[in-house]
């Protein structure tokens, strides 16, 4: 009888002691916003982690946690998304773009000749307005979001107009004010939007989404002079400047007949580096015609590489060396140009390109490989923009840009590799989920804000 009380005693106890546990495992959980579960996850961090069932956990803005899948039971949060083993990896980054350009998306498709100077400037002069770059700006942003890419680079005129439609969107921006040397939409006087940059850098640079930047259009469109003023407010400022660097063959030609002669023995990259012009807050987009001289020159002076192999297919304007440039270690991503470029803007079909733009000269399909491609899609484009230590990967203390890949539709199955599934199997439509600063702007492949119809000016002639 005496043994019996002492087990049931043993027993409540034990009871007792289960249940406060279990209550004070309930009370010591962490209140956090959104957690995402069941998922495969590509961190691309510095060891290539995968976790093929796990979790993470945001609070805010910021990763606070990533890893297995039990690290979810530590947690409480207000929304909680069953990944359901589908891919979720660092949100795309486009590192080259003219987003307003979608208003005259498909425009000019018919071999035009010098169609930069003889269709694209006139048409821009014709037809642009503040109030069309801000609308086409929106389309763009929301074609962005719906895509999985979670920050742009862009650069164009009344880039204002440009970072409000963006930031209503939700989605990151590095956006740069247009500086040229003939008169544009923004800007009556020869290299007027110095002076917009100036205004519009100093009233974006505090904002959580958007970056502002100064944007020098060209080498061939900008003296040496306001190359180094542009260079000197991006110091001043501590902003970005992004240009378009050794873009085609008479590129140097060009440039010694508009601007400036130079030498035959100097290349572009040599005559930018000589006036004084490079530093490791440029991003350079294109740089398909440079030999490995430039490429040490480049990586000195710490240039972000903004690699378009679409646009520059399409247009046939040649093949960058981008391969070389990797495994340079130079800081270079992926970007699709503007929508009269590449006409589509999302990363995954870039990632593609890269690999056959690549692979088809050299006959060696080893050149970029599904992670590698992945990368450059990912922390490629972080560094190149110095933002590696915010976006890029998923890792504790990082800024919660995030997608999410449907695993389940017919063009992504199997998925024996997920890094092959979203290089080249993929399809913008699969993302089901676009994680920025911690918000949801696309579930279930849907946009959070409110779609509308962009209209556009009539244009009789094509």
């Amino acid at each position: 009888m005496h043994k019996i009380k002492i087990k049931h005693l043993l027993i409540t106890c034990s009871l007792i002691c289960s249940g406060l546990c279990v209550s004070q495992n309930k009370i010591t959980k962490k209140n956090v916003d959104l957690m995402i579960i069941n998922a495969q996850i590509l961190t691309m961090n510095k060891e290539k982690k995968v976790y093929e069932n796990g979790s993470i956990v945001i609070k805010g803005n910021l990763i606070i946690a990533v890893g297995l899948k039990n690290i979810a039971t530590k947690y409480n949060a207000i929304k909680t998304i069953d990944a359901d083993g589908d891919i979720v990896m660092p949100g795309m980054i486009n590192l080259h773009n003219h987003i307003p350009m979608v208003a005259f998306r498909g425009l000019g498709e018919n071999g035009v000749k010098d169609r930069l100077f003889k269709f694209f400037f006139p048409l821009e002069k014709e037809l642009l307005s503040r109030d069309l770059i801000r609308i086409a700006s929106r389309q763009a942003a929301m074609e962005l979001a719906l895509s999985g890419v979670t920050m742009v680079t862009d650069m164009y005129y009344h880039e204002d107009e440009v970072a409000k439609s963006v930031a209503e969107v939700g989605i990151r921006g590095v956006l740069g004010e247009t500086v040229m040397q003939f008169p544009v939409v923004d800007a009556p006087e020869p290299y007027g939007g110095y002076e917009y940059a100036k205004k519009y850098i100093s009233e974006w640079k505090d904002h959580p989404l958007i970056t502002p930047a100064i944007a020098p259009h060209a080498t061939y469109t900008v003296t040496p002079e306001w190359l180094l003023k542009s260079k000197a407010l991006a110091e001043k400022e501590n902003v970005p400047m992004l240009v378009h660097v050794a873009e085609s063959a008479g590129e140097k030609q060009l440039i010694s007949e508009r601007i400036h002669p130079i030498p035959e023995n100097k290349s572009i990259i040599e005559y930018l580096e000589d006036m004084g012009f490079l530093s490791d807050k440029l991003l350079a987009a294109h740089v398909i015609f440079i030999n490995k001289k430039d490429m040490a020159i480049l990586k000195k002076h710490g240039v972000g590489i903004a690699h378009n192999p679409k646009a520059n297919s399409r247009a046939g304007t040649g093949i960058s060396p981008a391969w070389e440039m990797y495994k340079m270690n130079l800081d270079i991503g992926l970007g699709t140009d503007g929508p009269m470029s590449s006409n589509q803007m999302d990363i995954m079909n870039v990632m593609s390109y890269a690999a056959s733009v690549a692979r088809l000269p050299n006959n060696d399909d080893s050149r970029f490989t599904p992670y590698e491609l992945v990368d450059m899609a990912t922390m490629g484009g972080a560094r190149a923009l110095d933002m590696e230590d915010e976006i890029g990967s998923l890792e504790v203390g990082k800024k919660a840009d995030i997608v999410i890949i449907d695993t389940d539709a017919a063009n992504t199955q199997p998925n024996y590799d997920p890094f092959a599934t979203i290089a080249f199997t993929a399809y913008p439509q699969n993302v089901t989920y676009s994680i920025v600063d911690g918000k949801v702007i696309v579930e279930n492949g849907i946009l959070t804000v409110s779609y509308t119809h962009l209209t556009l000016p009539t244009i009789y002639s094509v």
